[in-house]
């Protein structure tokens, strides 16, 4: 049986320039070549659903799924157009992600994961991303 472990997560993230910094406490799951980190989102909208992510982290990709009040999904690899979706109750639309960087450090369940992307909606892009999630194992 798998065990789920507590983890620190420290997430940084520019979008066009707007920096947000998070602090979140979440659980990591190594399976196989995978780490799994999942957790909610803190800022919700009063009287919306949580959001809750996963993170899947392999040896070159990245893969962001949010399920609850928003559902969405990317995938980023180094190199690579990729093709995601993102779904709320207000809208629905396909999107993709065009990594200009991917760059992964880990250790058992802590380490630091950053990626750079453009991102596409209706393949038109609509803005330039980049996210570094650092995890500290919680013990």
């Amino acid at each position: 049986m798998s065990v789920w472990s507590p983890v620190k997560l420290q997430i940084h993230s520019v979008a066009d320039g707007e920096k947000v910094n998070q602090q979140v406490v979440g659980e990591a799951l190594r399976k196989g070549n995978a780490l799994y980190i999942r957790y909610v989102e803190e800022e919700q909208l009063p009287g919306s659903e949580p959001i809750r992510n996963t993170v899947k982290i392999t040896d070159n990709s990245v893969k962001l799924i949010r399920h609850g009040g928003v559902e969405s999904e990317q995938t980023f690899e180094q190199g690579k157009r990729l093709p995601g979706f993102y779904r709320s109750p207000f809208s629905s639309f396909a999107l993709s992600t065009d990594t200009k960087e991917l760059s992964l450090s880990l250790s058992n369940l802590s380490g630091k994961i950053s990626f750079s992307y453009d991102l596409y909606v209706f393949e038109e892009q609509s803005g330039q991303l980049s996210i570094s999630i650092e995890i500290q194992e919680d013990q």
